[in-house]
């Protein structure tokens, strides 16, 4: 029978049927632990109670308001939202549906300042090689990455990238003539599960600051305590102009975000920028129990230890096939000798029902990417890592 999808993914032989915290299962009973949360967007794991019922009661009550007119429940997690993100400045917020959407709205807000308080000819936005924005041809623009550029040409003017560490290419690129916006992730998922040293982020911060560019910070996939702070951003001490989110910012459901701090807070007028879903009920509903769950200390808490945990276990093994373990909180990366992929396959056709199989994420050739639930326990952690070295060896 004939694929009714595009050729767009190569999908590993399983499909799921449900899925219970940390697991996941298929429809012969198989189960798998889940250390690739979807991306990051499983953050709470799957068919979490509290989630479960709010996004079931939501429905109930009404599931999509057109953006004309107001929402109670859209209203309280925006609310909730500007909040969480108030130590690092933020100020207000435009609800989308993903990421990419949300950096396409961050690269607006940026050439829109710029447009009105230093005229034109001044929108460049640079952002980092090995980074990753998003698949649309402008958040595609915005990725350093020339593997992801292949066939997709011509792409939106006026972005550059600069090599992430490099003080002189960055005092360079961030020209105040020409440049509207520095895009950067604290930690680069897609990149490799790389984090951006302080003196590098604090030296970009004082020039964009000196220079009246925005720097627009990236959190899609590693903000909503995935590195164990609520914005990855909050390491490094600084207030940065604009944020973005998505991924876990619901649970599951849909949604994106782009945060504004007092510089670009009032930078988006009426008709300036839309989005038909962009604050859906349902997806506010979900989004409320994701940030009064992991908006609290003692649960940031939890993520930094068993991230060190995990660290800790796969550096313990000092096993042969294994060149560098390197994250924060629960984003981490395992350098292997081999190629990445070919053991993804083997973790999730890995003989018998009885054995259970395992989901990871590759972020190039040689690296394995683990992003747990942050639900997850510490002797599901464990067997998780038993069944990896097991693949290992």
């Amino acid at each position: 029978m004939a694929d009714v999808f595009m050729n767009t993914y190569h999908r590993l032989p399983v499909s799921f049927v449900r899925g219970e915290g940390a697991w996941l299962f298929d429809a012969g009973g198989k189960k798998y632990l889940d250390f690739s949360s979807g991306i990051a967007v499983n953050c709470l794991g799957h068919a979490y109670p509290p989630l479960v019922k709010a996004i079931a009661d939501q429905a109930a009550r009404l599931n999509h308001v057109c953006n004309y007119y107001q929402s109670d429940v859209a209203r309280a997690f925006a609310e909730k939202l500007v909040a969480a993100c108030a130590p690092v400045g933020m100020r207000r917020v435009f609800l989308a549906n993903s990421g990419a959407e949300a950096n396409e709205g961050a690269v607006k807000i940026a050439r829109k300042y710029s447009l009105v308080k230093h005229g034109a000819n001044r929108h460049r936005i640079v952002s980092l090689r090995g980074s990753f924005h998003g698949r649309t041809i402008t958040a595609l623009s915005a990725t350093g990455q020339d593997v992801f550029h292949k066939d997709f040409g011509p792409f939106t003017e006026g972005f550059s990238y600069v090599p992430a560490g490099d003080m002189e290419a960055l005092d360079r690129a961030l020209d105040g003539d020409t440049v509207a916006g520095f895009l950067v992730e604290a930690v680069q998922g897609e990149g490799g599960v790389r984090a951006l040293e302080p003196e590098y982020i604090e030296r970009a911060a004082r020039l964009c600051a000196e220079r009246d560019i925005l720097l627009l910070f990236d959190e899609i996939q590693c903000g909503l305590g995935r590195t164990g702070t609520f914005l990855a951003c909050e390491a490094y001490k600084l207030k940065p102009d604009l944020v973005t989110l998505a991924k876990g910012l619901a649970g599951g459901i849909p949604v994106g975000a782009v945060l504004a701090g007092e510089k670009a807070a009032d930078i988006l007028q009426t008709g300036d920028h839309g989005s038909t879903f962009g604050g859906n009920v349902v997806a506010a509903a979900a989004g409320l129990v994701v940030l009064e769950t992991v908006n609290r200390k003692p649960f940031l808490e939890e993520i930094v230890r068993k991230g060190e945990k995990l660290q800790s276990t796969v550096r313990g093994w000092k096993h042969p096939k294994v060149q560098e373990v390197r994250g924060r909180g629960l984003i981490i990366a395992v350098d292997i000798e081999e190629e990445a992929w070919p053991l993804l396959e083997r973790a999730v056709t890995m003989a018998g029902a009885a054995t259970p199989g395992l989901l990871m994420l590759s972020a190039g050739k040689n690296t394995l990417r683990i992003l747990p639930p942050y639900i997850i326990s510490d002797a599901e952690l464990e067997q998780g890592l038993e069944l990896l070295r097991g693949l290992l060896n």
